[in-house]
């Protein structure tokens, strides 16, 4: 009997040792010993900022995973990820260092991405993005203080006086002493201006009170800008009249760009060149009319012989009249 409760006392003790072993295991592992394994990803930071195994990859505040190694690749470091299973985490989203509160511990952080988009696969590398450290702030901080404390330092010293002008305000009154005069006839005269203003003298009065002046303006402001759209459409067509006669169109472009029309104008002024100097040489019959006054005082007095003949006519008769003009003529 004895032994018999013993044994079981043993058996109760062994069955509470590996329940409690259970329980140990369990809590030092997330109470992942039999569920299905996930996937891995890699991370990569120019500083980790003490992240460290065993911390939290979290999207959206929600726990997706944890690090489960950090190592050292060539000029960075990497952190890999175990990501659970059945978390679906898309190709473009980004991770980054985060920390829970200003004395927390840190975690990774992974936005959620696009939607519908291609996904991580196990081994594939995350985008990453630096993060600001906290430490650096604090240090940046220290640095800005010290700067505030050092002009408020030269502030002071400006505003309290000492050194040989005085502080600041005894330097502005005296300003204000030694130009009273001025600033007072200055002020006088810009009294003076907005008042002739406001009557509507001069030309800016004018313009600020009376409307017509406003409307003519506003016409010769309008008359300038078509001015401005007509020069501009001149200056288009001066554009494509320049393009066309580049391209060899029209009788200029051809003049200019075809050598073929060239060549021809350049025979045609040689010929008309030809042609002028035959007509000053007096070569030919339109030359010799030009040149030859012989041939102009024949004509003369042929038609002398003419007048003559025609004079002698009278009262004869055709046949006759016909036959003295012959021998007036031959």
């Amino acid at each position: 009997m004895n032994n018999t409760s013993q044994t079981i006392r043993v058996g109760l003790f062994f069955l509470l040792g590996l329940a409690l072993a259970w329980i140990t295991f369990e809590s030092l592992n997330g109470g992942r010993l039999f569920k299905k394994e996930g996937y891995s990803l890699v991370a990569g930071f120019a500083n980790l900022k003490g992240l460290k195994t065993g911390d939290e990859v979290r999207m959206a505040g929600v726990k997706v995973g944890a690090v489960a190694l950090t190592r050292l690749a060539d000029h960075r470091v990497e952190a890999l990820l175990s990501i659970e299973p059945g978390i679906k985490i898309p190709s473009d989203a980004v991770a980054s260092v985060e920390q829970s509160s200003l004395l927390g511990s840190n975690y990774l952080g992974v936005t959620f991405g696009t939607p519908g988009g291609p996904l991580l696969k196990d081994q594939d590398e995350i985008k990453t993005k630096p993060t600001v450290d906290m430490s650096e702030v604090i240090s940046q901080l220290g640095s800005l203080g010290s700067k505030l404390e050092q002009v408020v330092g030269d502030i002071g010293k400006s505003m309290g006086g000492g050194g040989e002008n005085g502080n600041i305000f005894q330097r502005l009154d005296k300003l204000v002493t030694d130009n009273g005069p001025k600033l007072t006839e200055t002020i006088s005269n810009l009294q003076d201006i907005t008042t002739k203003m406001k009557n509507g003298d001069g030309t800016l009065g004018r313009l600020i009170n009376d409307p017509k002046l406003h409307d003519e303006l506003l016409a010769s402001v309008g008359e300038i800008k078509a001015a401005a759209a007509d020069a501009r459409t001149f200056m288009g067509d001066a554009k494509g009249i320049v393009a066309d006669v580049k391209s060899g169109k029209g009788t200029l472009g051809l003049l200019l760009y075809d050598d073929a029309t060239a060549s021809s104008l350049k025979v045609s002024m040689n010929n008309l060149r030809e042609v002028s100097d035959k007509l000053n040489s007096g070569k030919g019959t339109l030359g010799k009319l030009i040149s030859d006054d012989s041939l102009y005082l024949s004509v003369q007095s042929t038609m002398k012989k003419a007048d003559r003949a025609i004079d002698g006519l009278g009262d004869s008769g055709p046949i006759t009249a016909v036959g003295v003009v012959a021998g007036k003529l031959f």
